[in-house]
Parts: structure tokens; C-alpha cells; sequence
């Protein structure tokens, strides 16, 4: 009964800790390449392919196909990237692709021949796309998000246009247009990870929980070594109750990246509302010892305080 006076006293001064964290930088690169064909197998010269990176827009690279339809593009951080094929005449494609570290990401890409009407229509939606990106990459978000609707407007199925008009949004702060424009996103490309993330950030932001693990769940499908993702999704449950299978989620963040401060506070916490006392301790002496500045820090230290008045308690 003490013991349970102690996590009803610490569980008073305990304030949940919600925030999502964009994935870290990686120093290694690696590689995109492929070929492009028509529908009739033939290669397709000097088609152009822009790849962009879904995570910062000024990453940018692009490349055309030599006279057998292949590309390759080098020093590519680590990331989640938009690949987007065009050429006069055809249909233009768009792809996610991944790459990992000192690994080659490959494509096999089919274009469709496209009536001349249909073209210039979807030529200008590129031209506005490309538009948004750079008002976007120049801070001007609001300019960017203009541009970005156009574009989607010409260009309904293109999935990309979506995606960035949500980046947009988000920049300006507007929460339900970011998660209009992510979830039309989500439904033109439902197996795309960065859609279902950034969809699942919103969703949560505007405390709908329910709907934000669905996609935070996806995400982790297709993308089970992201940290940043493995926490969101962990402060997800929480919002949600599931404090066993936040608490997994946590740990798992730990593996992936040791030193994820974040995630030993919400362990922590979450062990004293299990009355794992010294579980706690331990997880809260890594948070301050990772983070002493941090902005939770002074609850944390309140927090061991408490823990360590507990008679009997064992800790490292």
C-alpha cells in the first residue's frame, strides 16, 4: 500500500511528454538506378528522372536515361526519396524508393504513351510542382502551398503532388489541411512509408489516436529500423492507454539507437505506473545522464526523488 501511495503521488506531478521527432542524418550514401522501357519493352532515351528526397526538398538530383533506358545516381544520403520519370509523349510516373547504406536501390520503370491534351495538362502540373518546391525550399510556404494545390489540381493521381502540398501545410500550421492533403496522399499510394508517417503525425497532433496508429502500424510494416517512427508510434499508444505495448515500443527505440533520451523518459514513466520502481530508476538515471539539460529534466530528478524515499528499493 506505501508503494502504491508513492506512484499515485509521483503520477500527480507526472506530465506526458508528446513530441515526434524527424529521422536523423546518415553519413554513408548509397545509390539509385534502373531502367525505363515503354509498354512494349523497348528503352527509353533521355527520359528524365528527378529524384528528391521526401525529407528535405533541397536534396535534389537529377538524371537522364542513356540509349539503353538506364539511369544511376550516386551519394544519396540514407532516405526516403520521390523518383519521378518524364518524357515527351508518355504518361509521367513517380516512385518511392528507399536506399540504405552502401546498397544499390533498383528500378525497373514502364512509361505510357499519353494523349498530346492529357500532356500539356500534366506538363503544366509539373511546372507547378516545381514551383512549390522552390518556394518551399525558400521558406515561403505559403507560396508553396498555392502552387502545390495547382498542381494537384491538373495532376488528381499523382501521388507526390499531395504529399508535398501536406509538407506545406504543415510548415504554415494549418493541422487539417496537412492531414486532407496527407491522407489523399496515403490513398494514391497506400504502401508508401513516408505518406503513412507523416499522416500518422497529424492524425496524432490532432489527438485522433485511433486513426494515427492504423497508419503508425504501416509505417512500421514497411519500415521497422526508423527509431523516430518506433517512438511516435509509442507516444501513439500511450494517447491510446496501452501503456505494455507503448512501453515495447520504447524499448525497441532503444535498440535501434541507444542514446534516445526520449524514449528512457517514457519508459521510465511508464515503469512507475507498473510499480517497477527500479526499473524506473534505472531507465530515468540514463535519461538525465543522455539529456541533462533537456526540458523534462527537472520532472525526471522530482521523479528519482520520489522513487528513491521508497523503502526497500533496490536499485542500480
Amino acid at each position: 500500500m506505501k508503494k502504491n501511495r508513492f506512484v499515485l503521488v509521483i503520477l500527480s506531478i507526472l506530465m506526458v511528454f508528446i513530441t515526434f521527432y524527424p529521422p536523423v542524418e546518415a553519413e554513408i550514401r548509397g545509390k539509385i538506378e534502373g531502367t525505363v522501357s515503354d509498354a512494349e519493352e523497348n528503352p527509353l532515351k533521355g527520359v528524365n528522372v528527378t529524384i528528391i528526397s521526401m525529407r528535405m526538398a533541397s536534396r535534389k538530383y537529377t538524371v537522364k536515361t542513356n540509349d539503353e533506358g538506364k539511369f544511376t545516381q550516386i551519394g544519396l544520403y540514407p532516405d526516403y526519396y520521390q523518383v519521378s520519370f518524364k518524357k515527351d509523349g508518355f504518361m509521367p510516373s513517380s516512385q518511392e524508393v528507399r536506399v540504405r547504406i552502401d546498397e544499390a536501390s533498383r528500378l525497373k520503370v514502364t512509361l505510357h504513351k499519353v494523349e498530346q491534351m492529357i500532356e500539356k495538362q500534366l506538363s503544366e502540373a509539373d511546372k507547378l510542382f516545381l514551383k512549390g518546391i522552390k518556394a518551399y525550399e525558400a521558406g515561403n510556404y505559403e507560396e508553396a502551398v498555392k502552387a502545390y494545390q495547382e498542381a494537384s489540381q491538373l495532376g488528381e493521381t499523382q501521388w507526390a503532388y499531395f504529399f508535398n502540398l501536406g509538407l506545406a501545410h504543415k510548415k504554415t500550421g494549418n493541422l487539417e489541411e496537412t492531414t486532407k492533403a496527407f491522407a489523399k496522399a496515403v490513398e494514391l499510394n497506400p504502401e508508401s512509408y513516408s505518406c503513412r508517417k507523416e499522416l500518422g503525425e497529424a492524425l496524432a497532433k490532432a489527438k485522433n489516436f485511433t486513426d494515427a496508429k492504423i497508419h503508425y502500424e504501416k509505417a512500421m510494416e514497411l519500415n521497422a529500423e526508423d527509431p523516430d517512427t518506433c517512438y511516435n508510434y509509442g507516444i501513439v499508444l500511450i494517447g491510446l492507454g496501452e501503456s505494455g505495448p507503448a512501453l515495447q515500443a520504447f524499448q525497441k527505440t532503444v535498440e535501434l539507437k541507444e542514446d534516445y533520451a526520449d524514449a528512457y523518459y517514457q519508459i521510465g514513466t511508464i515503469h512507475i505506473g507498473q510499480n517497477n520502481q527500479g526499473e524506473a530508476v534505472t531507465s530515468l538515471e540514463k535519461f538525465l545522464e543522455l539529456a541533462p539539460d533537456h526540458p523534462q529534466a527537472a520532472i525526471a530528478k522530482q521523479l528519482l526523488d520520489y522513487l528513491k524515499k521508497i523503502p526497500g528499493l533496490n536499485y542500480l
